[in-house]
């Protein structure tokens, strides 16, 4: 049974404030991520920023996630010392969270989908994690909780505690973060906060921010192909499944998921994962360095934004996400064998991308085949 509903076991309390010590030490050792601005010409008077969450000590964004579920779990009684910490992730959770419980001295298990990366793997490994791997990602869920109960541990369940797990009034969350940062830019307060979906925690935190602090920011969420996030956004029906997982690593669910918050969401754009994979590649190229396809999904997501800013004539500034690095893809999304033997060759869509940037005109293939909503659908509509 997991540890959090067994009775008669309660975490050693010297043990759980020296773990949660561990974790704000390694917090305070941490310097904040990079804000990062790229020059679109097309875009004259609307500035683009990237929030680079690789830099993180575990390698992308899903570091602030597995932070705050570690405390939340410690905090609520549910971890002690010696429990098996379970996890299912396509890989970047997983990985900061493996982090996180070697800090803590914990054994840890991922349960992932086999087409997980191979890189993604071998860094779950260094830090001490095993790995689980399944064929069918819808399995992953009851997988992990049979796991959890055989092992007698604890399933950390990011899809379900994402959301409350954060802190989103302040306590340097990435939207407190980000406005910061911000501040002494030609416009410091964002027209558009663009995130691609995973758990939709970070999303949460954005929207939740944005109108405590009563900031008029926008937030738009992208969503990878094989995922039921825009569909539950326009219909709002909480039993929407897919049969088959996302392949864009990191974002996208077959299921709907308690973290994701259609209310907190001003515009949704679902990107087609070939289009992920060219702008991943287009901004990879801007950049100097490899970045990894959720990013690319939210360059689409930002450029939709940016697009409609343009259209109606406002000046102003966007930022979204660099979600990891693409060195964790280099035998996947990187490699052009891989591409080729998968049908993902994008030479094509990578240059209407770069032209997109530098022109200001949405690719004619793509806005054929991407979908808008909320705030953004008189664009697709266009």
């Amino acid at each position: 049974m997991n540890s959090r509903h067994t009775a008669g076991r309660r975490p050693d309390r010297d043990w759980v404030l020296e773990a949660v010590r561990r974790i704000e030490a390694d917090f305070q050792r941490s310097s904040d991520t990079h804000l990062i601005p790229l020059r679109l010409p097309g875009f004259a008077g609307i500035d683009l920023y990237f929030k680079d969450e690789s830099s993180h000590p575990s390698g992308s964004l899903k570091h602030r996630l597995a932070r705050s579920l570690f405390l939340y779990a410690l905090c609520n009684g549910w971890l002690h010392e010696g429990s098996v910490v379970v996890e299912a992730s396509s890989g970047s959770t997983a990985v900061s969270e493996a982090y996180f419980a070697r800090l803590l001295g914990l054994p840890f298990v991922a349960v992932m989908p086999a087409t997980t990366s191979a890189e993604k793997i071998a860094a779950i490994e260094f830090q001490g994690g095993r790995c689980h791997l399944v064929d069918d990602p819808t399995a992953l869920y009851s997988e992990s909780r049979r796991l959890a109960e055989e092992l007698g541990g604890h399933y950390m369940d990011q899809f379900t505690y994402a959301e409350r797990a954060t802190d989103w009034r302040a306590n340097n969350n990435i939207a407190e973060s980000i406005f910061g940062q911000m501040r002494l830019e030609p416009h410091p307060e964002p027209t558009w906060l663009v995130c691609s979906a995973g758990t939709g925690g970070t999303v949460a935190t954005l929207g939740r921010y944005v109108r405590y602090c009563h900031h008029a920011t926008r937030v738009c969420a992208g969503d990878a192909e094989r995922s039921v996030f825009f569909d539950h956004y326009i219909s709002r029906d909480p039993t929407l499944t897919l049969a088959e997982g996302s392949r864009i690593e990191g974002i996208g669910r077959p299921r709907v998921e308690a973290s994701f918050l259609p209310d907190v969401v001003d515009a949704m754009v679902k990107v087609p994962d070939l289009w992920s994979i060219a702008a991943m590649h287009a901004l990879s190229q801007r950049l100097g360095r490899p970045v990894g396809a959720s990013t690319g999904t939210n360059v689409v997501a930002a450029l939709a934004c940016m697009q409609a800013m343009r259209a109606q004539g406002q000046a102003g500034s966007v930022v979204t996400l660099l979600c990891d690095g693409g060195q964790r893809y280099a035998h996947t999304y990187h490699d052009r064998r891989w591409l080729e033997a998968v049908g993902w060759v994008c030479d094509d869509e990578q240059r209407a991308m770069a032209a997109w940037m530098d022109q200001a005109v949405v690719p004619a293939p793509l806005a054929e085949r991407w979908r808008l909503a909320g705030e953004l659908a008189p664009l697709g509509a266009a």
